[in-house]
């Protein structure tokens, strides 16, 4: 069933777990994630990003989202979230759709200007029942900035955190600790001691690693324990989807129906959801 994402949220902090968010743009996505919601009997969140939207259409790709969930998942929670709104317009959009949490990225901006986008955001989407995240420090892609930062520039400052979480009254923070989206080459080891000062300053707030296709069990566990209790994936599920499609397509292709080749994908995806959901949730194993 399609449910609030700030419930889910919720449920792992008390019950001292993360779930997955996981990027999708189309039907067969939105179903892998789900069957391996239902298979592994463990909420998620579905989240699409303002390039999905503009791909697949806003309300199209609302529509077809909540009818795999509605026809696939009768008990198992599943949440819908906007990742990476960069205006306050794609903010509207997704809140008009139905989209009931929905990120509002300006970290780039410097930091009072990401303060007065994140609660203009948060005045719009707050008396209409929707929860927002916003981002602090910079979360690095490949490409944009040198391979060798100084991470002390990027990662997130503690009393910054504090002091933004009050300003703003959002309700998620995704941290920089020296995790990176994509590609992107992380920090030899996250700054646990810096993710350890932000929850003890804003406990009530709901922590996320954005790039966590690349964490393993350990790392999980430790971010776990210092108050992460969400995961956004979405280069493993690309990487999955399409090393099917290159596979039947890299020489001549003999296949006919396109089905073959989306199922295949569909499955591909779908175990990978399933690998990340049981980390997750059970990151000390």
């Amino acid at each position: 069933m399609l449910a609030s994402v700030k419930n889910i949220l919720e449920e792992a902090k008390n019950n001292g777990y993360a779930v997955g968010a996981f990027n999708a743009f189309n039907m067969e996505e939105a179903q892998a994630i789900v069957r391996a919601c239902v298979k592994k009997n463990t909420p998620a969140i579905i989240q699409v990003s303002e390039k999905t939207l503009n791909y697949a259409g806003d309300g199209l790709i609302y529509d077809v989202v909540k009818a795999v969930v509605d026809r696939e998942s009768a008990s198992i929670p599943i949440g819908f979230h906007l990742d990476h709104g960069h205006s306050y317009d794609s903010v509207i959009r997704a809140v008009e759709v139905g989209l009931d949490s929905v990120m509002i990225d300006a970290a780039e901006l410097g930091f009072h200007e990401n303060i007065a986008a994140t609660k203009r955001v948060v005045e719009y989407a707050h008396p209409k029942g929707v929860s927002v995240q916003a981002e602090l420090g910079i979360v690095p892609y490949l490409g944009e900035v040198d391979q060798n930062p100084n991470w002390e520039e990027f990662m997130t400052n503690p009393l910054d955190a504090k002091c933004f979480v009050e300003e703003t009254g959002v309700d998620s923070l995704a941290v920089s600790i020296g995790n990176a989206h994509g590609f992107f080459r992380e920090r030899n080891e996250p700054d646990w001691s810096r993710l350890e000062e932000i929850h003890k300053l804003i406990p009530d707030t709901y922590l996320v690693i954005h790039g966590g296709s690349d964490w393993v069990n350990h790392k999980v566990a430790e971010a776990v324990k210092r108050g992460v209790v969400c995961f956004n994936v979405d280069t493993d599920l690309r990487i999955a989807f399409n090393t099917v499609l290159c596979q039947f397509t890299h020489d001549k292709c003999t296949i006919i129906d396109p089905r073959t080749v989306m199922s295949d994908a569909r499955s591909a995806v779908q175990e990978v959801v399933e690998k990340k959901i049981e980390m997750f949730r059970h990151p000390e194993k």
